[in-house]
Order: structure tokens, then sequence, then C-alpha cells
């Protein structure tokens, strides 16, 4: 088929529609770039389809249902409680999908052209896109941001079909609660599976290769994840490798090795939950001369490619996979495209939330890593279990650790375990990107009783003043 070069002309082209390419389309048009966004399924991506916001939906209903099975101790008396999971999947998609209209509102409200298809740089300021109702067409942009997002990775001899061996879409598509679930990986998106699931009374075994869940956090804060997962009746198994997955008609038989012993772990459904990979196939990268590496598109600090009029943002150049990380990637590429001098990212600002149960929340350093950099720090931790908040709340496991350098009191790292902790996190990061010191922010004054005092506590441990601890 003949291709027309007559799709537009454009100050801006994304192709891809999710955090950092619509949130880029939208800052793109806010500064007065003629933008055209090119999404092969919805805007919104993974994120808000089968990501962060259905999967939150999900751990909220698991949450509210713990919380009424222990209304007892509240002095509420219910009988008959039981989940309707049908129900629970419909608010669900109603969410998303109120959200999912609220982008393509956002894309009308600014003028933004929507091309539903896929899109493949054939130059440095041309893409062409595939149509979903079969047409192609070629769009001129004097800029284009690649934000094609990220796919789920398995692992060596393991296929996703979406049938016995899920991964977080299929997982979100299951039409019951399964029985008994595998995970494999413990991450974020493995340690929330195993949260809900297990509220809803599956089986659930969580599978890590490293030596603990959330490897990536501080050491403290997983082990509280580790226990209260464990209270609830998950089976964790750490430092342990997956050496293959056989699926059959009514369930997986998951071989597993644990140092030189082997096992077999038996379940309904394996979740395959070991990160993700951008991407980056048939994008046409080679048209204008940019060699991706295995982790992404490689960028300096403005989000420019090798290539001046070849931008990226968002899971496809790596780093920190999340949303709110892929959205401020694409509105520093975007405000640099605009003539401005956008401030960088700091990877030490930016907010890790895990909304496991409890909940996870970091920034910065962890304490190992501090004194790994050869840092002399001051470590302080207030547990929730000394805060009137969480007694009240009837939710007192957890902490607030902040790890400060002892001699100038600065912020190294903030992390959190706990109920509703990622709520708490902005607190930190803020203060830590006004170079605040736990000196401020124990002595500014926190409501009572609110769980942001463990907040303050925590800032004046690491000074050996906290008052209630």
């Amino acid at each position: 088929m003949s291709i027309p070069d007559s799709g537009g002309r454009y100050d801006l082209i994304v192709v891809g529609g999710g955090p950092a390419g619509y949130v880029g389309a939208i800052r793109g048009a806010q500064l007065g770039l003629r933008t055209a966004v090119v999404e092969r399924e919805k805007l919104g991506g993974t994120c808000l389809h089968v990501g962060c916001i259905p999967t939150k939906v999900l751990l909220h209903t698991a949450e509210l249902l713990e919380t009424m099975r222990a209304g007892a101790e509240m002095g509420i008396q219910a009988s008959g409680l039981a989940l309707d999971y049908g129900q629970v999947r419909r608010r669900m998609d109603r969410v998303v999908t109120t959200n999912f209209r609220g982008v393509e509102f956002l894309m009308r409200k600014h003028g933004i052209a929507v091309f539903p298809g896929d899109g493949r740089l054939l130059g440095p300021t041309r893409v062409r896109v595939a149509a979903t109702d079969g047409s192609e067409l070629i769009l001129e942009g004097r800029h284009i941001l690649v934000a094609t997002g990220s796919r789920p990775r398995t692992l060596p001899g393991v296929v996703i079909d979406n049938h016995r061996v899920l991964d977080n879409a299929g997982t979100l598509r299951l039409p019951a609660v399964p029985r008994s679930l595998a995970i494999l990986g413990a991450g974020a998106v493995g340690t929330e599976f195993a949260s809900l699931f297990a509220a809803f009374g599956a089986a659930v075994t969580l599978i890590e290769m490293m030596p603990a869940i959330l490897p990536l956090e501080d050491e403290d804060v997983s082990g509280v994840v580790a226990h209260e997962l464990g209270r609830r009746g998950v089976a964790i198994r750490t430092g342990t490798a997956v050496t293959g997955v056989t699926a059959s008609a009514d369930g997986v038989r998951i071989a597993v090795r644990t140092g030189t012993a082997e096992d077999t772990i038996e379940a309904e459904y394996a979740l395959v939950a070991v990160g993700r990979a951008p991407v980056i196939e048939d994008l046409g990268l080679e048209a204008v001369g940019l060699e991706p590496r295995r982790g992404g598109i490689p960028v300096d600090g403005r989000m420019q490619t090798a290539v001046p009029t070849v931008w990226a943002a968002g899971d496809v150049i790596g780093g920190l996979l999340l949303a709110h990380v892929a959205s401020a990637e694409a509105m520093v590429a975007v405000e640099a495209i605009a003539g401005q001098e956008p401030r960088g990212l700091d990877p030490m600002l930016m907010p890790r939330a895990t909304y496991s149960i409890p909940q996870v929340a970091c920034c910065g350093l962890t304490e190992r890593e501090a004194r790994e950099q050869g840092r002399e720090v001051a470590v302080g931790r207030f547990p929730f279990t000394a805060n009137a908040r969480a007694a009240i709340l009837g939710r007192r496991e957890g902490f607030v650790k902040i790890v400060a350098d002892r001699a100038l009191g600065e912020i190294l790292g903030i992390h959190m375990v706990g109920s509703e902790v990622t709520e708490l996190l902005p607190e930190g990061v803020l203060g830590k990107a006004l170079e605040a010191t736990v000196l401020e922010i124990g002595q500014a004054v926190h409501a009572h009783p609110t769980l942001s005092e463990a907040v303050k506590e925590a800032a004046l441990a690491a000074l050996g003043r906290a008052v209630h601890g």
C-alpha cells in the first residue's frame, strides 16, 4: 500500500499515550506546541488499564475487607460477610473507564490530535501511523517524543499464555478469585498481588530469587512486609530460583531450587512478576540512527536522544519504571523542546510506593546504601505502635525510618511501612528537595492525632530526641 504524505504537520508528535505520553502532550499544548499523540491501544497506557489503577482498586477492597473482618474489635457486629468478586471487578472497570474518559477529555480540552494505531519512525521528523482502521498516514513533526512504555518480562523457558501462566493483565481478567496462586517475583507487583489475593481467600505462594522480598527497599521495611504477609497466610520462598513452569488444563507445576535443594510448587495459576522490558521493537529507531540498549533508549538529562529532534521518556528509557516518574520525565523533555530550561530529575528525589498490605513508601538512599557510600549516618526510627492515630485505626504495624547525615542533619533517605504511608511520603520528598534537615522536620508542628506525627518523631529520633519513643 502506498503511504500518503498527508497526515499533518506538528511541533510535537508523541508516540505512546501512557503516563509519559499523554502528560507530555498536555504540557506541550500548554506551551503552545501543535501536538499529536499516536497510541496503539487506549490512552492512559499500562498504568491506567492493567497496572496502577485497577490493582489499587482491588487493594482498597482487600484492605476494607480485612478491616471489616476485624470489626468486632471496633465494636461492630456483622454477619454474612462475603466477597462478591464480580462486583469488585465491575467497580474496577468503572474506575478505569472514568479515568480513561478523563484523559480523552483532556486531549480534546487542549486541542491535541489523537491517532489510534502503531507509530513507526521513518526519519528524525516523520512518523508513519498504521491506523487501527487499516489505513496509513505520515505525520511530520519538528520533534518526536517516544513514550512507548514497557511490557512484562518473563523467565527463560517460561511462556506467558494468560491461561494458566499470567502476567498482570491476565491476572486482572480472572473471573473469580483463584483457589491458589504462585507469584514469581516479590517486587512491588508481586507483593501487591500477594496482599490482595491473600485477603480475598486464595492460597498464595510468593517466590523470590533474592534473599528478601522487595529486594530494592530497606531491609527493615521488607522484613515488616514479609512478617505481615506471613501472618496473613502467604507462603514466602526467598533465595529461590524458578527452573521451570509446566501448565496443564487445571493448574501449574513450578520447579524451584533453593540452594541445592529442588522442589515443586503446585497452584491453580502462576503470575509472572519479574519486571518489565522497554517497548522498542518495530519503532523504526534504526531509521534515525538510534541503537537502544537492553535497558531502553539512551537519553541525556533533558530526555534528548543522540538525534536532536528525537526525545524519549518513561519506561522506554529504563531507570525507575514508575508512572509518576514517567510523567515527570516527559514534562522535562517537552519543556526543553519548547525552549525552556527545565531542572533535571534527581533519582534520589523520586518517590517509590508499594501498595501492599501494609504499604511501603520510600525515597532516597537506604541505610545500607548510605553506609556503603561511606556516609556517617544517624538513623531515626519511630514505630506506629507508639502512634495514637495508628492505634485508633487498629493498624499499628510498621514504622517511619529516616536516614540522615550525622554531621549536617541532611536527609539521605526516608523509608516507611504501615497503613497509608504512601500519603505521608510527600513530606519527606519535599523536605529532601528543599534540603531540610531532620531538626527542621522535627521542629515542624504536626497535627495530633495523625500518622504524620511518626515522621516528626523519626526526625527527632535521628537527633536522639524522640518524645514518644
